[in-house]
């Protein structure tokens, strides 16, 4: 209510700040414009009077203050006419002007803010706007985007299209996607932070927009397809559209242009462009391990707000496991129950819903696999060899979500226990590990369009239980086990170069950690010292080439599986948007008239 009052402070000097005041001056200049007191100048909108005081209106008003200060004829007129303004409009704005109240609804907000704008009342702009944002959902949020855009209101339209981006899965599913012009569509879908599990989601999006008006948008075809980033997409899938899709058939240029994709993809071509960088939750997602007995814990860390988070146990404790993340969900493979009481190798794989916190079961592997690898290629998930008891693995099988079915492929050339698996440009390659007698520095790299393995130069270490992880065309191998003692030296190879070479260290020599890739650096998380399991998270920048302190786990484990999501559907995070949003014949839309 007031300010100065200290008690080390003279209480006969002081200042006070009455915050009734403004309410109480508002209020009085309200009753006083209702009962015509004072009032200079009378509004005319359509066929309607309002009075008013000419100061109260420039004070609110940069445009009323032009007029009425500006040397113009309304300065000196006792009558305006007001033009582009309905009489309901200019009541409501009159009545935020002199109380700093405004009463928005769907129907009026569309003529609220173009009102607001031209009269340019700031904080009735704000009001509108921060309306219109509660209401975005997926039916209007390109036509509040435009609606902004069309009006000034940047903070609008960056909100607007930052609620596009990051549910472009369920927007383009609404005529308001299917209404963009070529060039809106293409800006749109070029960007990176465009929120989708996979490519074909755009794809597929651009098709329908398309199919829409196949005859008059046909010729835009090429140039829309372009800003998909097709090198995403998988051969299987590109052969399958180039064959099968009546929209692709009809153009030639889309179909070279996809063939030549193919052939990129098929010769392991380093992709021209870069992966999209949704703006969503950054989350390292670790399950089971080891501490003493294997373990059902697992845990989340948010990136962006430096924290773990405990979420729904594995459905049986496993230390020795795989992880990966895929369309969207988390996936935990193979692995040993080593508990009190029982003691055996696992072929279950199960799925983590992060919108759901809750594991369901995934047929499981056709062998029992123990300490196995595990990476993407494809949309496949690859589980790479591995032990059952005292039999060790050169086995590989890759499993397909959609069918929910493992497929047995090509065997590596050597039995691989604790192997680390990285893929690049669709190849994986299968680095180190434990045959049964000797740790391993050999290396494979799978091609799967032969299916065939084949061996890439020797590591200058042997390891096995190290941790796997690439970054651009090169692979790097963190700690491990050489059968004397746990490491903490890195390796990296060039995969164009086809050489290795030592980077900076790990602070704790470890083996049986995990690591994962944020932002182009590397989280080396938990692992086995030689004494003690430990919690402690490392992370290595590429660029200056060194290792930093992380957020250590809430618990200490080795032999666990880690993997990443960049996607929106985390715990917790509403994307569906109000039931109701504006949506209304009386707005704006792009093309003139229909919706927000």
């Amino acid at each position: 209510e007031f300010e100065g009052l200290d008690k080390a402070v003279d209480t006969s000097d002081m200042t006070f700040r009455m915050e009734s005041y403004k309410k109480n001056v508002l209020k009085s200049l309200s009753m006083m414009r209702c009962h015509q007191m004072l009032t200079d100048v009378t509004l005319v909108v359509g066929s309607e009077r309002m009075e008013a005081h000419k100061v109260v209106l420039a004070a609110a008003s940069p445009y009323f203050k032009a007029m009425f200060t500006g040397g113009l004829r309304e300065s000196h007129s006792p009558t305006v006419t007001l033009h582009g303004v309905c009489p309901t409009v200019m009541s409501r704005l009159l009545s935020f002007i002199y109380t700093g109240d405004i009463h928005i609804t769907e129907l009026a907000v569309c003529q609220l803010l173009p009102a607001a704008a031209m009269f340019q009342i700031a904080d009735a702009i704000k009001a509108c706007c921060m309306f219109l944002q509660r209401q975005l959902s997926p039916v209007n949020a390109i036509g509040i985007a435009s609606f902004a855009e069309q009006h000034g209101c940047r903070e609008l339209l960056t909100k607007s299209n930052e609620y596009i981006m990051q549910h472009f899965a369920q927007v383009c599913q609404e005529e308001e996607f299917m209404q963009l012009t070529p060039k809106q569509l293409i800006e749109l879908i070029r960007r990176d932070e465009l929120n989708v599990k996979e490519e074909t989601e755009v794809y597929n999006a651009v098709l329908r927009w398309v199919k829409y008006d196949e005859e008059e948008r046909r010729p835009k075809m090429h140039c829309v397809l372009s800003a998909v980033r097709c090198q995403f997409l998988t051969p299987k899938f590109l052969n399958e559209q180039m064959k099968n899709c009546e929209v692709i058939s009809k153009i030639p240029a889309c179909r070279e242009y996809l063939a030549q994709i193919f052939k990129d993809l098929t010769l392991h071509k380093k992709p021209s462009v870069k992966e999209r960088t949704p703006n969503t939750p950054r989350v390292i997602y670790v399950a089971g391990g080891y501490y003493r007995q294997s373990l059902d814990t697992v845990e989340s860390f948010n990136v962006d707000t430096g924290r773990w988070t405990t979420l729904a146990t594995l459905t049986i404790p496993r230390s020795g496991l795989g992880g990966a993340f895929l369309k969207g969900v988390f996936y935990a493979v193979g692995g040993r129950n080593n508990s009190p009481g029982c003691s055996y190798d696992s072929d279950w794989v199960d799925r983590y819903d992060p919108t759901r916190n809750v594991w369901r079961p995934c047929s499981p592997m056709s062998v029992l696999r123990n300490r196995v690898g595990v990476g993407i290629v494809d949309g496949m998930i690859y589980a790479v060899g591995g032990s059952a008891a005292a039999e060790y693995y050169n086995t590989v099988e890759k499993y397909n979500p959609e069918e929910d079915r493992w497929y047995n492929v090509k065997p590596m050339n050597q039995k691989r226990l604790g192997v680390g698996v990285a893929v690049v440009n669709r190849l994986l390659y299968a680095v180190g590990g434990f045959d049964g007698e000797i740790r391993l520095k050999s290396v494979e790299c799978y091609h799967p369009e032969t299916d065939t393995w084949w061996d890439i130069p020797n590591m200058a270490v042997p390891r096995s239980g190290a941790g796997v992880a690439s970054i651009g065309q090169y692979i790097y191998v963190v700690g491990g086990y050489d059968g004397t003692r746990q490491l903490e030296t890195v390796e990296r190879y060039d995969t164009e170069k086809q050489i290795w070479q030592f980077v900076a260290p790990l602070s704790k020599a470890r083996s049986a950690l995990s690591v994962s890739v944020i932002d182009n650096k590397i989280y080396a998380l938990g692992g086995y010292d030689g004494q003690e399991f430990v919690p402690t998270v490392e992370i290595y920048d590429p660029i200056t080439d060194q290792w930093t302190d992380g957020v250590a786990m809430t618990s200490a484990r080795s032999g666990h599986a880690s993997a990443v999501s960049y996607q929106a559907s985390i715990l917790g995070n509403n994307i569906s948007g109000p039931s109701k949003g504006v949506h209304h014949q009386s707005c704006p839309s792009r093309k003139g008239g229909g919706t927000t």
